[in-house]
C-alpha cells in the first residue's frame, strides 16, 4: 500500500524528478563534489517542504527524485538552491572555474517531472467515468 503524506487539511503524494545540468554541459562533476551538492540540497529543502528521496550524478547532471507538499514553492525552492549551491561550490571548489566561462554553475534551464503510480490514460478513464452507473450507485432512503 502506497504511504501518503498529509498535513491538517489534506492526503497527498506529490513526487518529483528534476535534473540540473552544469552550464554548458562541463563535465566537473565527482562523488565528492556530488555529495556536497547533495549535502547543500537536503539543508536548503527542510524550508520548503521538501524531501529528498534518491540523488545521483553523471558528469555533466544530476537527478534527484523528491516528495513536496502541496504548498511547496518548487520553482522558488529550485532557484534558491541552484543560487546557494552554485555559490558555494565555486568557493569549496576552487578549480571548478577554470571550466566555467562566466560565473553561473548551472544552467539556466531544468527538466522537473511529475511521477506518479497511474498512467495518464487511466486518470483520465477513471475521471471520465465518475458519475456513471448513478442509479446502481446511489442509496435508497
Amino acid at each position: 500500500m502506497k504511504k501518503f503524506d498529509n498535513n491538517n487539511h489534506s492526503v497527498f503524494k506529490l513526487n518529483f524528478h528534476l535534473i540540473l545540468v552544469i552550464k554548458y554541459r562541463r563535465k566537473v562533476l565527482d562523488d565528492t563534489m556530488s555529495n556536497r551538492l547533495k549535502d547543500i540540497y537536503i539543508n536548503i529543502s527542510k524550508n520548503y517542504n521538501i524531501s529528498l528521496q534518491s540523488w545521483n550524478h553523471d558528469r555533466d547532471h544530476v537527478h534527484i527524485l523528491f516528495t513536496a507538499h502541496p504548498n511547496s514553492e518548487i520553482s522558488k525552492f529550485i532557484n534558491a538552491y541552484k543560487s546557494a549551491s552554485s555559490r558555494l561550490i565555486k568557493n569549496e571548489f576552487p578549480n571548478i572555474k577554470k571550466f566555467l566561462w562566466k560565473e553561473a554553475f548551472w544552467s539556466k534551464s531544468f527538466l522537473l517531472l511529475t511521477t506518479g503510480g497511474a498512467p495518464i490514460e487511466v486518470l483520465n478513464e477513471y475521471i471520465e467515468t465518475q458519475g456513471e452507473d448513478r442509479e446502481k450507485n446511489a442509496y435508497s432512503i
